[in-house]
Protein backbone atom coordinates (compact mmCIF):
# COMPACT_ATOMS: atom_id res chain seq x y z
CA UNK A 1 0.00 0.00 0.00
CA UNK A 2 1.33 3.43 -0.80
CA UNK A 3 2.02 6.20 1.70
CA UNK A 4 -0.86 8.41 0.50
CA UNK A 5 -3.48 5.68 0.72
CA UNK A 6 -2.18 4.58 4.15
CA UNK A 7 -2.41 8.15 5.47
CA UNK A 8 -5.93 8.53 4.09
CA UNK A 9 -7.01 5.22 5.65
CA UNK A 10 -5.60 6.21 9.06
CA UNK A 11 -7.43 9.59 8.93
CA UNK A 12 -10.72 7.89 8.07
CA UNK A 13 -10.40 5.69 11.15
CA UNK A 14 -9.18 8.56 13.40
CA UNK A 15 -5.96 6.66 14.12
CA UNK A 16 -2.26 7.31 13.60
CA UNK A 17 0.11 5.89 10.98
CA UNK A 18 3.15 4.58 12.89
CA UNK A 19 6.39 3.44 11.29
CA UNK A 20 7.35 0.24 13.08
CA UNK A 21 10.74 -0.37 11.45
CA UNK A 22 13.03 1.38 9.02
CA UNK A 23 15.31 -1.58 8.36
CA UNK A 24 13.33 -3.01 5.45
CA UNK A 25 12.37 -1.48 2.13
CA UNK A 26 9.54 -0.41 1.99
CA UNK A 27 9.28 0.52 5.72
CA UNK A 28 6.71 -1.36 7.81
CA UNK A 29 3.91 0.82 9.21
CA UNK A 30 0.93 0.19 11.47
CA UNK A 31 -2.39 2.00 11.81
CA UNK A 32 -3.21 2.40 15.51
CA UNK A 33 -3.33 4.90 18.38
CA UNK A 34 0.13 6.34 19.05
CA UNK A 35 -0.33 6.32 22.86
CA UNK A 36 -1.23 2.63 22.79
CA UNK A 37 1.85 1.92 20.66
CA UNK A 38 4.12 3.77 23.14
CA UNK A 39 2.59 1.85 26.05
CA UNK A 40 3.22 -1.49 24.30
CA UNK A 41 6.84 -0.53 23.54
CA UNK A 42 7.43 0.56 27.13
CA UNK A 43 5.94 -2.67 28.43
CA UNK A 44 8.05 -4.74 26.03
CA UNK A 45 11.30 -2.96 26.95
CA UNK A 46 10.69 -3.11 30.71
CA UNK A 47 12.97 -5.60 32.43
CA UNK A 48 11.27 -8.12 34.67
CA UNK A 49 12.03 -7.71 38.37
CA UNK A 50 14.18 -10.41 39.82
CA UNK A 51 12.41 -11.93 42.78
CA UNK A 52 15.23 -14.21 43.84
CA UNK A 53 15.47 -17.93 43.62
CA UNK A 54 15.24 -20.17 46.66
CA UNK A 55 18.60 -21.92 47.05
CA UNK A 56 19.15 -24.76 49.46
CA UNK A 57 21.97 -25.44 51.92
CA UNK A 58 21.94 -28.86 53.57
CA UNK A 59 23.69 -29.29 56.88
CA UNK A 60 24.40 -32.74 58.25
CA UNK A 61 24.17 -33.71 61.90
CA UNK A 62 27.94 -34.33 62.04
CA UNK A 63 29.04 -31.43 59.82
CA UNK A 64 32.36 -29.97 61.02
CA UNK A 65 32.96 -26.29 61.77
CA UNK A 66 35.15 -25.85 58.70
CA UNK A 67 32.36 -27.25 56.50
CA UNK A 68 29.90 -24.86 58.16
CA UNK A 69 32.22 -21.97 57.24
CA UNK A 70 32.32 -23.20 53.63
CA UNK A 71 28.52 -23.40 53.55
CA UNK A 72 28.34 -19.88 55.05
CA UNK A 73 30.58 -18.61 52.23
CA UNK A 74 28.30 -20.27 49.68
CA UNK A 75 25.25 -18.71 51.35
CA UNK A 76 26.94 -15.30 51.16
CA UNK A 77 27.41 -15.79 47.40
CA UNK A 78 23.71 -16.63 47.05
CA UNK A 79 22.82 -13.45 48.95
CA UNK A 80 24.95 -11.35 46.60
CA UNK A 81 22.91 -12.70 43.68
CA UNK A 82 19.70 -11.69 45.48
CA UNK A 83 18.58 -15.24 46.31
CA UNK A 84 16.90 -16.54 49.43
CA UNK A 85 18.38 -19.58 51.17
CA UNK A 86 16.64 -22.55 52.70
CA UNK A 87 18.69 -24.21 55.43
CA UNK A 88 17.81 -27.84 55.90
CA UNK A 89 18.99 -30.54 58.29
CA UNK A 90 17.59 -34.04 57.97
CA UNK A 91 17.73 -36.19 61.06
CA UNK A 92 17.93 -39.96 60.67
CA UNK A 93 17.40 -42.72 63.20
CA UNK A 94 18.70 -41.87 66.65
CA UNK A 95 19.53 -38.32 65.57
CA UNK A 96 15.79 -37.55 65.85
CA UNK A 97 16.08 -37.89 69.61
CA UNK A 98 18.80 -35.20 69.69
CA UNK A 99 16.87 -32.25 68.30
CA UNK A 100 18.53 -29.84 70.76
CA UNK A 101 21.98 -30.79 69.41
CA UNK A 102 20.69 -30.27 65.85
CA UNK A 103 19.35 -26.82 66.80
CA UNK A 104 22.75 -25.94 68.29
CA UNK A 105 24.43 -26.96 65.00
CA UNK A 106 22.10 -24.72 62.98
CA UNK A 107 22.61 -21.85 65.44
CA UNK A 108 26.37 -22.34 65.11
CA UNK A 109 26.01 -22.06 61.31
CA UNK A 110 23.88 -18.91 61.71
CA UNK A 111 26.49 -17.31 64.00
CA UNK A 112 29.23 -17.99 61.43
CA UNK A 113 27.02 -16.54 58.69
CA UNK A 114 26.11 -13.49 60.77
CA UNK A 115 29.82 -12.70 61.25
CA UNK A 116 30.16 -12.60 57.43
CA UNK A 117 26.92 -10.89 56.37
CA UNK A 118 23.74 -9.74 58.11
CA UNK A 119 20.59 -11.73 57.35
CA UNK A 120 16.97 -11.93 58.39
CA UNK A 121 14.74 -14.95 58.91
CA UNK A 122 11.98 -15.19 56.32
CA UNK A 123 10.64 -18.29 58.05
CA UNK A 124 11.73 -19.30 61.53
CA UNK A 125 13.21 -22.71 62.32
CA UNK A 126 10.58 -25.41 61.92
CA UNK A 127 10.74 -29.06 62.91
CA UNK A 128 8.67 -31.47 60.83
CA UNK A 129 9.06 -35.22 60.53
CA UNK A 130 12.62 -35.12 61.79
CA UNK A 131 13.65 -32.31 59.42
CA UNK A 132 14.72 -28.87 60.57
CA UNK A 133 14.17 -26.13 57.99
CA UNK A 134 14.55 -22.37 57.96
CA UNK A 135 14.46 -19.74 55.18
CA UNK A 136 16.72 -16.69 55.39
CA UNK A 137 17.50 -13.75 53.14
CA UNK A 138 19.99 -10.91 53.15
CA UNK A 139 19.12 -7.98 55.35
CA UNK A 140 18.69 -4.82 53.28
CA UNK A 141 20.77 -1.83 54.30
CA UNK A 142 18.70 0.93 55.84
CA UNK A 143 19.59 4.49 54.89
Amino acid sequence: MGLGSALQLSRERNLDLIQVTEKVEPPVCRIMEYGKYLYQQEKKNKKPRKTGVLKEIKIGFNTSIHDLETKANQTEKFFKKGDKVKIEMRLKGRERGLINVAKQKINQFLEILNSKTPFKAERELQIRFGNLTMIISQKQHEN
